[in-house]
Formats: structure tokens, sequence, C-alpha cells
């Protein structure tokens, strides 16, 4: 990645961003207008194959990408990165024709995709979902509830993991253009924290779409592979709101009077932010070992093939829940160094707080996250490392 991407990404987050917590945190109509302006430094969906009219960007530049931004704002982070899952998917097992049909104008128009796999009674589990997917003529029929997708409600399509009719234990993943008929946003959820994104739940009521649209592969390890790059620059957001967090500290204890300083010249300050100093650092370092990985299959001969094989990448997976469970230490530690302050709505380390509990949670909360790694790596000895 050239210097001046990183420049420009750092020039968009200190106009549009930085000072305008009350405007970004007001769940106002989604999308907000800060998305086009992003669009029009040329870098929206940065990660699109150049044979798209994409960048090109590789996951390694799209954590220093996410990293900047979301120090500005996670939830506007969240809102630029997140269609990396679907267009992921569709980018490695989709048709030459649905790529230049649906990728092409995304890296053009610097619009969004959204993907649609959570439901109300599967949650996590999702082998148990019940939006169901049946063959007719030429044609795919797809109907169903999904709970939680972000971007849903202006996106350009859809990627729909369904249950085959014919076969319960096959799955599919469907791409659904946003305005098929029977396409419909039942509500946007209310959410604690990155209310610069939107997230909604989608009603799929006889949906029809060319039975070219089904993905290649099951559809449950397609989802496995997109969560790849997805949970890495969830986990890279994490690191972003830390480093906002130990920057708003430092400012704070330069005018916070202590004892006969002011509390950057307390021991224990220093001590607490030599600690978040550490963290960070090993949030960053992981972070980047995982997008090497990520990229290094992706540059490999077919990574089609790699990914369909090892399906979810451990590095993945654990640089999101230790940059969610470090980033939480570090929130809270942060906040409680503006005493009462913290707990109100006057600072933004409250808000920050908010941001920070959703890496825990999305994509794989932290106990679904742990028996994954144990059943994948730890009871299998030969992939311990």
């Amino acid at each position: 990645m050239m210097p001046e991407t990183l420049e420009t990404v750092r020039e968009f987050v200190g106009t549009e961003l930085e000072g305008k917590r009350e405007y970004l945190d007001s769940l106002a109509e989604a999308p907000l207008p800060i998305y086009e302006k992003f669009a029009d430094t040329g870098l929206a969906n940065w990660w699109l194959p150049t044979e798209y009219g994409g960048a090109g960007l590789s996951l390694t530049d799209s954590v220093a990408i996410t990293n900047e931004l979301a120090y500005g704002d996670a939830g506007a982070a969240f809102t630029l990165f997140i269609s990396v899952l679907g267009t992921s998917i569709v980018s490695l097992y989709g048709s030459d024709e649905l790529k230049d049909r649906h990728l092409a104008p995304m890296a053009k128009q610097g619009s969004f995709c959204a993907t649609l796999g959570s439901e109300r009674n599967a949650g996590s589990e999702l082998a148990k979902i019940e939006t169901m997917v049946s063959r007719s003529g030429d044609e795919l029929v797809l109907t169903g509830e999904k709970y939680f997708s972000t971007n849903s409600g202006f996106a350009d399509f859809l990627v729909v993991i369904a249950r085959s009719a014919d076969d319960p234990s096959d799955y599919s993943a469907v791409l659904v253009p946003a305005d098929t008929p029977g396409v419909r946003v039942v509500k946007r959820w209310d959410m604690l924290g990155l209310r610069a994104s939107g997230t909604y739940q989608i009603s799929l009521d006889n949906c029809r779409v060319p039975a070219a649209n089904q993905l290649r592969g099951s559809g449950l390890r397609l989802l496995e592979v997109g969560l790849n790059a997805s949970r890495i620059l969830i986990a890279t957001t994490g690191l972003g709101i830390a480093r906002r967090i130990r920057d708003l500290c430092m400012d704070y204890a330069k005018t916070k009077p202590f004892r006969d300083s002011t509390l950057l010249a307390a021991p224990v300050f220093a001590a607490k932010l030599g600690q978040m100093e550490m963290q960070i650092d090993v949030m960053k370092s992981h972070l980047h070992a995982a997008a090497g990985q990520y990229d290094a299959i992706m540059n490999g001969p077919d990574p089609a093939e790699t990914f369909a094989r090892i399906g979810t990448l451990k590095s993945a997976v654990t640089a999101k829940m230790f940059c969610g469970q470090a980033g939480w230490d570090i929130a809270s530690v942060g906040s409680e160094m503006f005493g009462g302050l913290g707990y109100t709505h006057e600072s933004p380390i409250g808000k920050l707080l908010r941001d920070m509990r959703y890496v825990s949670i999305v994509e794989g909360g932290d106990d679904v996250l742990r028996d994954l790694v144990f059943s994948r790596y730890v009871v299998p000895v030969s992939r311990r490392s």
C-alpha cells in the first residue's frame, strides 16, 4: 500500500469523524452522508480485486486502514469494511458472470453488500438456521427471517445462507439482489454501540433468483471462509478504539490535578498506561500475523480450494478473541481513570466503552469461539501449534 493511501484515510478521519461524536452516536438515518465522502476518496471497498475495478489491497493493508478508521469511529469503520464478508465469498466461489455483475458496480459506486446468516432461533448455531431455499425450474426460492445483518438496509445485494428444502443437511449461499421482490426490512436494530452503522432484521418471502446465483460449495463452509477476513477486521477496530482510549487518557492526565502535580506524574497512572501500551502492541502484532496468513493463502495457487479445505483460520479466531478481551480491559481501565466523568456522556470514553464491547459479541461470542478453538485446535493433537 502506498503511504499516500494511509494519509488519505487519516485526512478523512480528521475531517469527517473526529469531533463528530454526537452525530456518529445518534442512530441517524443510514447510510450516513460520510460514506459517500469516503467513496469520493476512491478507497471504498478497497479490497475488491483489480479485475473488477477495485484497488486490490491486501488484508494486511486493510488492517492498517481499519485501524485508522476505528480510531475516528468504530461504527464508521464497521460499515466501510463489513462488505468484505460477502464480497470475499462471491469473489472466491461465485461465477465470473456474478462477479462481473455485482462486484464491479460496488467498486465503481462505492456501495455495499450484506451477509445474512444469523437468525433468532439459530443464534451462533448456524446449522439450525430455518431459512429455506428450494429449486423451482431454473430459479431458487428463498423464505425465512434473518436477525442481525449490517448494511442490509442499503446494500446492493445480499449473500443469504439457507437450508435446502429437499435435504435438511445441505446448506447454500445464494446471492440475492436487494431489490428482489419479497425482500423486506423488518426493522433497524437500536444498537448500544457502533451507532454510525446500520444493522437490520430482514424478511425473505418467496424471493426468486436465478439458480446460477448459488455459490459453489456448502453455504456454512463458505460463511466460515468469509468470516476469516471480517473477524480480523472486527478485531482491528478493537485496536483503533484502544489507541483512542490511550490518547484520551494521556490528554486528560496532563490537566487533571493530582496531589501536588497532575495525574500524568502519578506512578499508578504510569503503570496502567504502560500496561495499555503492551496490550496494544500485542494486539497489533497478532493482527498483522493473522492478516499475513490470510494474504499468503489468497496469493497462493488456489485460494478457493485452500480456504474450502481449511475453513476457519485459528489466527483469525484468536485475534478476535484476544483483541476483544484486551480491548475491553483497556476500555474498563480507561473509564475508571476519568472517575465519575467516565460514567457520563460528557466524555467520549463512555461511547468508546460501548463501541469496544461489540468486538467480543458479533460474529461469534467469546464462549462460542473458545469452544471452536478447543474442538478444532486442542482436541486434535496434530493441529496444536
